[in-house]
């Protein structure tokens, strides 16, 4: 699993002009899962995104995580995280996972985010969606779940 992490003041996602996601300070997740993933990957994944102390303390040091400052999260699937541009100009997605089995693991992520932090928001699997983000920090931050070690 891959993932793209962004400290947001808010975000929210749009499916068709109506909003399917929304939350306030936290992280929104831009999510992609490669085939073979499995439940150690997910669990990895989650449990450092949620623990990362990127959050500012009363310092102004970023020392604290999402369950510290009641963050929410807002889980957006994003399966090109897995482009390959090496070759050509046409991205090659081969890496990802087929879409049954992306969806089943992004679902799972969501829902063990949401067993550990107070708000847990997503996009809609597979629909175009306009994702509005207010980023702070800017703190962006890629993750790699094969890089777990």
């Amino acid at each position: 699993m891959r993932a793209v992490v962004q400290l947001v003041d808010q975000a929210r996602v749009l499916v068709d002009g109506e909003t399917v996601g929304e939350i306030g300070r936290g992280l929104v997740v831009l999510l992609a899962v490669a085939a073979g993933d499995d439940e150690r990957a997910m669990q990895w994944l989650a449990d450092k995104i949620i623990g990362l102390r990127i959050f500012p303390d009363q310092a102004g040091k970023l020392n604290k995580s999402l369950s510290e400052v009641a963050g929410e999260m807002l889980v957006v699937s994003q399966f090109t995280l897995y482009g390959d541009c090496r070759k050509g100009r046409r991205p090659s997605y081969d890496r990802s996972a087929p879409p049954e089995e992306a969806r089943h693991w992004y679902e799972k992520f969501a829902a063990y985010c949401g067993e550990r932090l107070s708000r847990v928001e997503c996009g809609r699997f597979q629909a175009e969606m306009v994702v509005e983000i207010i980023n702070h920090g800017p703190v962006t931050l890629l993750l790699d779940s094969e890089k777990m070690f």
